[in-house]
């Protein structure tokens, strides 16, 4: 049986091999998935949430360069380097942009960018106040790669660091809606009766209500923020599961396997986890893909409205929210950016799980 199983996994994993969006799905996955881990070593703004506002220089197009001068932080603390890998720089070093720059006996006198047809501000700084006392370093030419935002942030940043919600809020709804959807799909197609009747009777409440509704509904009880549209998103995707897993339990519990384990007098919970729901998998892992494409589209949603993940965080949502506008006045990568990081972690899902239905089609 173990030797069956184990051929059947080979000739699974041969066709999803020779699926080339499949496969080119799954390392663009799993790219975007270090991307958003390690997104603060990647960013050129390490600050946290790459919240470095330069409003003189807001709205630029992807490319625009500038000289900034960096004001060493006098608030350093001792965060540490796991905490500033993961969270960014909470005490990240001020920048400013600045138009022209000139040091005369030990004293740098420097003017601010300012836009088009405006007289930049003046100022002085004494060479001192820089370690070893020296401005060379702190001097460089900065270039936005994706542009600035309408707060002059790093646009490109905004996006490494935005990805990090749309990838995890997949894998955390997806793994609720996987841990309600089977546990209430098990129990209902295997016990069936009343408690099949009862658990379909939620299942269908549940599916009645709009999902972005439900969402909604369950965020304002949970309150706004990062870890209740996760929970919300989660509570919203288990129906889909527990259907599909009820009904394939419902045909699986007549095989002769689950006769033959009832015969050797193994208990209801063994016979479901150890026989049943291995040789059930493949329809729930196809609709775990979709899900996480989902998943992604709700969160996107909730940001765009302001339930999800609140400023200063970055989301690709709340991003396009943000520059919608800026469609019609003429710089619509503001928004367009964000939105084809979406569409292509989306497609990419939604690849994978065509890939894996067919690598999984046994009949095929």
């Amino acid at each position: 049986m173990s030797h069956k199983s184990n051929s059947l996994k080979q000739l699974a994993l041969q066709k999803f091999k020779k699926n080339f969006w499949g496969v080119f799905s799954f390392y663009f996955i799993i790219f975007i998935g270090l991307v958003s881990v390690f997104a603060y070593v990647f960013a050129p703004d390490s600050s946290q949430y790459a919240n470095q506002m330069h409003l003189a220089i807001h709205s630029k197009k992807p490319g625009f360069k500038v000289t900034m001068l960096t004001i060493p932080s006098q608030l350093k603390t001792n965060q540490r380097g796991f905490d500033k890998l993961f969270f960014g720089d909470k005490t990240a070093d001020n920048e400013i942009p600045i138009s022209e720059y000139k040091v005369p006996n030990g004293v740098l006198t420097y003017k601010e960018y300012a836009s088009d047809g405006l007289e930049g501000v003046e100022k002085t700084m004494k060479v001192t106040e820089f370690p070893n006392n020296s401005v060379d370093a702190y001097i460089k030419e900065k270039t936005f790669l994706f542009g600035t935002d309408k707060y002059g942030r790093d646009l490109l940043s905004r996006v490494l660091v935005g990805a990090r919600i749309s990838f995890f809020i997949g894998f955390v709804a997806v793994f609720i809606s996987l841990v309600v959807g089977v546990f209430m799909g098990s129990i209902a197609g295997y016990f069936g009766g009343k408690v099949d009747a009862l658990i379909m009777w939620v299942i269908n409440v549940t599916w009645s209500i709009p999902t972005l509704l439900l969402v909604i509904a369950i965020t304002l009880a949970l309150g706004k923020g990062f870890w209740q549209v996760f929970i919300a998103v989660g509570l919203t995707m288990w129906v889909e599961v527990a259907r599909v897993v009820r009904g394939q339990i419902i045909s699986a519990k007549e095989m002769q396997y689950v006769t033959a384990a009832r015969a050797l007098g193994f208990n209801d919970y063994r016979i479901i986890t150890k026989h049943i729901l291995p040789n059930i998998m493949a329809p729930v892992i196809v609709i775990s893909a979709a899900n996480f494409a989902a998943a992604i589209l709700i969160e996107s949603g909730l940001s765009f409205l302001g339930i999800g993940a609140q400023p200063p965080m970055a989301s690709w949502g709340a991003m396009i929210k943000d520059h919608y506008n800026y469609i019609i006045l003429g710089k619509p990568y503001l928004a367009i950016i964000p939105g084809l990081c979406i569409m292509s972690l989306v497609m990419a899902f939604m690849l994978i799980g065509n890939a894996l239905r067919d690598a999984l089609d046994v009949k095929g």
